[in-house]
């Protein structure tokens, strides 16, 4: 990973804001999302690197739908638990913080898709 530096000096030096590290936030098994994939496409056909790809990707997509189905019980789960002691279905603070964690790691891109799945969680408790 190369690392852009704000100052000029090595001894000052300090990662650029972009180039933050999720593994200090991500579950155990996945990676910094700023790690490139391997680059093999000097030693292969073309069309073997993209089907390679492709199947890594639908992979990861199979992945992520199990963990915002996962996602959506556990947030039920405390939605349920929340209104059977007197509160309030949707808790507006925690949904505040949730989109600015998504925006920190993602960008804009990040807050767009932190309302997707607050939307898909609110669930129909």
């Amino acid at each position: 990973m190369t690392t852009h530096l704000t100052t000029q000096r090595a001894s000052q030096a300090t990662p650029h804001p972009t180039e933050r590290s999720a593994t200090a936030s991500a579950p155990a098994g996945v990676g910094k999302l700023t790690d490139p994939a391997p680059d093999r496409t000097t030693d292969q056909d073309p069309e073997a690197v993209i089907a390679e790809a492709r199947a890594g990707i639908d992979a990861l997509d199979a992945e992520i739908v199990r963990l915002v189905r996962e996602r959506m019980a556990l947030s039920e789960r405390v939605q349920r638990t929340r209104m059977a002691n007197g509160g309030r279905r949707i808790n507006l603070a925690r949904e505040n913080a949730v989109l600015r964690r998504w925006r920190g790691e993602l960008g804009e891109p990040g807050t767009t898709l932190a309302m997707t799945l607050l939307e898909l969680c609110r669930g129909r408790v």
